[in-house]
């Protein structure tokens, strides 16, 4: 359940709103903005009734949500989320460009993703171990020298430290680890940003789902990444613009349309490009 509060609540007033709330077993989240604040009633949101709360003083409305996410809905927070990283803005108009390439930096793309811990695709390899961080670390720093903005993908709860320790500003969650409740929650618990990807066969339901089990856990700071969906013309992957589409929509967080491994078969990347910026994203990667 969302509350909106009036513009003149008051500290006291939004202390009565959270008793009730703790009374009934829930948890609130609450999100102060220029206007007015809202708070979000985290759990089981049967046991209210929108009527006792909107009988509450200096409470203008209560919305109940049916969606299974609701801090990352456009009912808790309508405008979109920008996120400012080393003066980089992510979302709220235009598109940030990230270059996918590690070794591009002189591009003129203000951020690069770097995928140290990428493994072999023949299977015969032995999987590599990981990257010591001052090696990691070295690399991030070429980066910054360069003035970017350095993303790095993580594909294990290992990866996390590592990233970290070497100064990562971004960390990237694979789609294949998006199902991974104790992994999100350990992302929650950072006030690092975290872009959440979906894997090829996820909806947006499950997509936004992942990313509200980061939020309610106190990291604010997520982007949505859409890296591809099952193609239905022999190609491996396609760009799903209707995820993209209906993400924007749904929610207010920044959303990533990820063209690195993306087929280009029958499209041009100019064209695919377009088509993700005609989708509503945010920051294009490739």
């Amino acid at each position: 359940m969302i509350i909106v509060m009036c513009p003149d609540a008051e500290d006291a007033d939004i202390a009565r709103v959270v008793a009730l709330i703790r009374d009934k077993g829930l948890r609130e989240h609450i999100s102060r903005g220029e206007e007015c604040t809202i708070v979000g009633a985290v759990g089981d949101e049967r046991v209210f009734d929108t009527a006792q709360m909107e009988r509450l003083p200096k409470v203008q409305k209560a919305i109940r949500i049916v969606h299974d996410w609701r801090l990352v809905s456009r009912e808790a927070q309508p405008a979109d989320t920008v996120l400012t990283v080393r003066g980089v803005r992510f979302g709220g108009g235009g598109t940030v460009r990230v270059c996918a390439d590690a070794d591009a930096c002189a591009d003129d793309a203000p951020a690069v993703c770097l995928d140290p811990f990428a493994p072999s695709a023949r299977p015969y390899d032995a999987e590599p171990d990981c990257p010591a961080p001052h090696a990691l670390r070295r690399q991030i720093e070429r980066c910054r020298q360069a003035g970017k903005v350095v993303w790095v993908r993580i594909r294990d709860s290992r990866h996390i430290d590592i990233a970290l320790n070497a100064w990562a500003d971004v960390l990237c969650l694979g789609g294949e680890l998006a199902e991974n409740r104790s992994l999100l929650h350990e992302l929650g618990s950072l006030n690092t940003p975290v872009v959440v990807y979906k894997h090829s066969h996820h909806t947006v339901r499950d997509w936004l789902v992942a990313a509200e089990h980061v939020v309610m856990r106190g990291n604010r700071h997520v982007l949505l990444g859409e890296a591809g969906t099952f193609g239905w013309h022999g190609e491996p992957l396609r760009l799903d613009t209707d995820a993209l589409v209906k993400a924007k929509k749904l929610c207010h967080l920044p959303v990533v349309a990820d063209l690195s491994r993306l087929a280009h078969r029958y499209m041009d990347t100019g064209t695919l490009q377009a088509l993700a910026r005609a989708a509503g994203a945010d920051v294009l990667v490739y």
